[in-house]
């Protein structure tokens, strides 16, 4: 992992305020919909892994959970802090951390999110060494939302945007198509950093070599990403209702998944005991 570039990329608190600025709003209302589905008990145990400035894990503390959370970066996790500070939000722990080395014992959480390592980490086999981790911390049973890029989200958002017009970026977009590794070597913060773009099928094997079950993928944002004037329109309660609705009808819809910027990849820890299978 290029750890230097993803610290020096994540200090600049772009994650401060991120989810609730218009191009990414979208991104977190659906995650947290999404994340709600397996919320089936109270007070889970529920480990935020690469958790950012602590979006996702504030709400869950609030709704009665106890969250962990680990981040790569310095900054991150003072944000936690000082959100902590002013909410008066307590999480149950949060640290410094690598998603391929987690500090705790076997079976400790309900769920595990992981809403950042598997994009950030370019080696296949660090990916694999992460999920595998996850899997060793998960209960029997226990269920894992991992986030990953579309391998096409920089053709999209490089030609909706027009970043394309940018030579620089453009050699960015290609390689990402060829390989699916998005190296920004410049120091314009749009470009994004570091990163990993998987195709469906990639993320689907890689689940499967760390031992975890597969379950399914849903396409975050899917289509939603495409709508202008977003922040005024989530404010009109019907219309959200309406695209909220349509979202989840074409949840399953696997020639619109690779259209959607980011997708939840749903796996469990599913272990078969060789006494009674």
């Amino acid at each position: 992992m290029n750890q230097d570039s993803i610290k020096n990329y994540y200090s600049h608190e772009i994650e401060r305020d991120r989810l609730n600025t218009e191009p990414f709003k979208l991104e977190g209302i659906r995650t947290k919909e999404i994340v709600e589905r397996y919320l089936q008990k109270d007070k889970l145990e529920i480990l935020d892994l690469g958790g950012g400035a602590g979006y996702y894990s504030f709400w869950l503390q609030e709704k009665g959970h106890n969250v962990t959370l680990v981040d790569l970066s310095p900054t991150n996790i003072d944000l936690v802090r000082k959100h902590s500070e002013a909410s008066g939000i307590t999480l149950k722990k949060y640290e410094l951390g690598d998603a391929t080395n987690l500090d705790f014992a076997d079976d400790q959480f309900d769920i595990v999110l992981l809403f950042g390592p598997l994009y950030h980490l370019i080696d296949r086999n660090e990916r694999i060494k992460a999920l595998s981790e996850v899997m060793r911390v998960l209960k029997r049973g226990g269920i894992l939302l991992s986030v990953i890029i579309s391998r096409y989200a920089s053709l999209f958002d490089g030609f909706h945007r027009d970043l394309v017009v940018d030579d620089v970026f453009y050699k960015i977009l290609t390689n990402d198509l060829k390989t699916g590794i998005h190296q920004n070597e410049t120091d314009n913060l749009e470009y994004f950093t570091t990163a990993y773009f998987h195709t469906q099928e990639e993320i689907i094997t890689e689940i499967g070599d760390a031992g975890l079950t597969y379950q399914k993928l849903i396409p975050v944002e899917s289509f939603g990403w495409i709508i202008k004037d977003f922040e005024k329109k989530s404010e009109d309660a019907e219309y959200m209702k309406k695209l909220l609705e349509t979202l989840r009808i074409v949840e399953d819809k696997q020639d619109l998944m690779a259209m959607s910027l980011h997708i939840i990849a749903v796996a469990s820890k599913i272990v078969i005991n060789p006494a009674i299978s």
